[in-house]
């Protein structure tokens, strides 16, 4: 099982990994990411359903989303 799908998401964009004991403050658009990653969606996946909600350049929220996940590397969550 990977770390992202044991990570409890709350209502107050706060994201808790009981077996290491870490609290993460997202904001939406993270949360939404997390979300999605749950559900064992690519990246391309991602970018393609956030394009679809918000009114950002494909391009810009591909670099946006290849950002936010290396820093979840970063955490080991991915």
């Amino acid at each position: 099982m990977q770390t992202i799908d044991q990570l409890v998401l709350d209502e107050n964009n706060i994201a808790f990994h009981p077996m290491m004991g870490n609290s993460y403050q997202l904001d939406g658009i993270a949360k939404e990411i997390i979300t999605l990653l749950k559900y064992h969606k690519t990246k391309d996946e991602i970018v393609q359903e956030l394009s679809s909600k918000y009114d950002v350049c494909k391009n810009d929220l591909y670099i946006d989303v290849s950002d936010f996940l290396a820093k979840l590397k970063v955490y080991g969550l991915v």
